[in-house]
């Protein structure tokens, strides 16, 4: 089976635009599928917990990222979504983060995972190892169109502080995300089941959120990361995540162009 790269994203056109202005939602678009989830959530006392946080931390001076931390569910509806993919938490380097997991604005260097991720879908395509690396699409790490087509490219936690990996970790976006996982995973039967692709042990943890009897397909492989991509017994490289998702949708759904 032939996979293909179809890239496009908008970037920010200066740092301040790369970076969270405020700690109001109502400056967060989401699509009006997600509205209600996330309008309570927001109201809840972990959401208002979250709100405050965020408040101090920029009043204190902090550079956090993405600027816009629900993009996501604003560019995959629920109704659209047909894959998930799970990542933890943002980039944490200026310019990298926009809002959707792996994924980074045209322009900006391509990070180990999301090239590895690159590496899996030429192999998984059919490209012998020898071939590798593929050549990177026109838009270069962006995943924009990915989302666009129902890949729901979901952090666990959707902000971070420059240079300080999981620094936002554990003040309440987990609420909020778990509840859009459980908002994919428990459809009504019958409803079209997804692909959810978890990668490391962080995403797999997740797994519990996902019922087994919607007819969901759950792949489970190591994180992309360098530091994981090879190692079995679940290595990345060669997972064949990427193929295994089209087979599954063919019959269900229009094709989509990893």
């Amino acid at each position: 089976m032939t996979t293909k790269n179809l890239f496009s994203a908008t970037s920010a056109d200066s740092a301040d635009a790369s970076q969270l202005q405020c700690a109001d939602p109502c400056d967060w678009p989401v699509a009006p599928g997600w509205q209600a989830l996330v309008d309570s959530f927001f109201a809840s006392a972990g959401g208002r917990k979250l709100l405050a946080f965020l408040q101090a931390r920029l009043a204190a001076g902090a550079v956090i990222f993405p600027p816009q931390p629900l993009r996501a569910l604003l560019l995959t509806p629920p109704e659209a979504v047909r894959v998930v993919i799970l990542g933890q938490d943002p980039y944490h380097g200026r310019g990298q983060a926009h809002g959707l997991a792996f994924s980074v604005a045209p322009g900006v260097r391509v990070p180990p995972s999301l090239r590895n991720i690159f590496k899996e879908i030429e192999r998984d395509g059919g490209t012998a190892p020898p071939a590798l690396p593929p050549p990177l699409p026109p838009s270069g790490g962006s995943l924009e169109a990915w989302a666009q087509q129902g890949v729901l490219l979901l952090n666990a936690c959707l902000t971070v502080e420059e240079g300080q990996p999981a620094s936002h970790a554990g003040q309440g976006w987990e609420l909020l995300t778990d509840a859009v996982l459980r908002h994919v995973a428990e459809r009504a039967p019958g409803a079209q089941p997804v692909v959810f692709m978890l990668w490391g042990a962080h995403a797999q943890a997740k797994r519990a959120l996902t019922p087994t009897d919607r007819g969901h397909l759950v792949l489970c492989a190591n994180h992309p990361s360098p530091l994981s991509a090879l190692r079995p017994p679940l290595a990345f490289i060669g997972c064949g995540h990427f193929g295994q998702a089209q087979a599954f949708l063919s019959d269900k759904a229009p094709w989509i162009n990893f």
